[in-house]
């Protein structure tokens, strides 16, 4: 997650890097045609309002050069993006003010400010902006229409004798919904572009990880089954040889050892050959709301048994179904449960959500308040055989992320060192009446 977020912030200075370009472009193209009018019509450089049309050009261009500058410096992009942002909402209404206020054509760059402030700043970007640009045209044309301030070349009071209120009001409420909703839709496209983009990320990661892990996967498969049968074999000779030969405590210890560690070396190649290839299992229509609640449930009452101080909150949408194997979804559950509680100290909390991500999919995310992952350590999480734990094989993520892979999902990990850690899942949905679970 944290190289997505380096992605991201790659894709805004790219952003800002095209529109620092615009800019300049929109700046020479302005000092050009203002130039140039002046000459074609025989009018003095120095006449208002022509002599501020281009100390407002030269200045955006060297602001554009200056902003280029500071670009590859800048530590933090959505402030120096705010700032250019608002820089140029003052700039567009000082043209509005020298091309005839209320009278302008130009108010539409409000709207164009608008759209590429939701470009960079996303959403929420777009909407304060939206804000600002309100504000400033509102008070521009208050004074206007109070003669506080009036556009060169135009009478005081020229508003209030050529406009009525009614229409100022009019263009006013007009000018106010038409911002609000550029941001808005604009913010929405921002929005759904950057949750593709970060859908697109988190699937490439899963490819390059199901590629890593292919090559291991073939040659566990081979080795797990090939140290099976040897195993089952020593174990069944030794139990054998247990029953058959007189009782010697010394001897029946060594002989326990023996098996007991035989049967973990078992379960250890079951995990392997689960993780080399996930048994096919028996998929169904599964209300996977109903499932989470009851694998929780039954999670709750574990940890009540061993004492665990955790509070798990849960707010799980029902009447959502995936086409999955019970038995895996309720594996992958507990694997996850099991982390989030193991990275828990002592007093925590475990959030469990079930919701529809769109209409094409649902989404699962287990977030605990425990201990968080560097960035190194969330490199290797998928690893076979990774582990942070004295006791743990080092499967259980690389066998959820198989299964997860197996029903066609996608598995994330967001995390925090010192503040938690959140697994995210997605499935395809189904359109289904009935489940095992309903």
């Amino acid at each position: 997650m944290i190289d997505r977020e380096k992605r991201l912030e790659a894709d805004i200075y790219r952003k800002l890097r095209w529109l620092i370009f615009f800019r300049g472009l929109f700046a020479a193209v302005m000092l050009g045609s203002t130039i140039f009018a002046a000459y074609h019509e025989g009018v003095s450089f120095y006449s208002a309002p022509l002599v501020f049309l281009v100390i407002i050009g030269a200045v955006t261009l060297l602001l554009s050069g200056f902003y280029a500058f500071i670009l590859p410096r800048a530590r933090k992009l959505v402030r120096f993006g705010y700032i250019q942002l608002n820089i140029d909402i003052i700039t567009i209404s000082f043209i509005i003010l020298l091309t005839g206020g209320f009278s302008s054509v130009f108010s539409f760059l409000y709207l164009v400010v608008i759209i590429y402030a939701s470009m960079v700043t996303y959403r929420r970007g777009g909407m304060i902006m939206a804000i600002i640009c309100v504000i400033q045209y509102g008070i521009l044309v208050d004074l206007e229409y109070y003669g506080i301030i009036h556009p060169f070349g135009f009478e005081p009071r020229y508003m209030l004798a050529t406009y009525s209120w009614e229409y100022v009001i009019y263009k006013l409420l007009i000018t106010i919904a038409a911002c609000f909703a550029v941001a808005f839709l604009s913010g929405y496209l921002s929005e759904q572009e950057k949750r593709a983009k970060l859908d697109l990320w988190a699937a490439e990661e899963q490819i390059k990880r199901v590629e890593k892990l292919a090559a291991i996967g073939e040659m566990a498969s081979g080795l797990a089954h090939e140290i099976k049968n040897p195993l089952a074999a020593l174990s069944g000779s030794i139990q054998v040889l247990k029953e058959d030969i007189p009782y010697e405590p010394h001897r029946d210890k060594l002989m326990d050892i023996v098996i007991r560690e035989t049967d973990r070396i078992g379960a250890l190649v079951n995990d392997f050959l689960l993780f080399a290839k996930p048994r096919p299992g028996r998929a169904e229509s599964i209300d996977i709301g109903a499932a989470v609640e009851e694998i929780v449930t039954y999670f709750e009452s574990d940890m009540r048994r061993r004492n665990r101080k955790i509070t798990v909150n849960r707010r799980i949408a029902r009447e959502l179904f995936i086409h999955a194997d019970p038995e895996h979804v309720r594996q992958v559950l507990w694997n996850l449960l099991l982390n989030a509680d193991e990275a828990i100290d002592d007093q925590g909390t475990i959030h469990v959500d079930v919701a529809p991500v769109d209409k094409k999919s649902i989404g699962i995310t287990v977030t605990d308040s425990g201990c968080g992952m560097t960035e190194d350590i969330l490199k290797s999480i998928f690893d076979p055989f990774f582990t942070r734990k004295a006791k743990g094989t080092g499967l259980g993520l690389s066998i959820v992320q198989r299964i997860v892979m197996s029903c066609n999902g996608l598995i994330d990990v967001v995390s925090t060192p010192g503040k938690g850690t959140s697994f995210i899942l997605k499935f395809p949905q189904i359109i289904a009446s009935r489940s095992i679970f309903s």
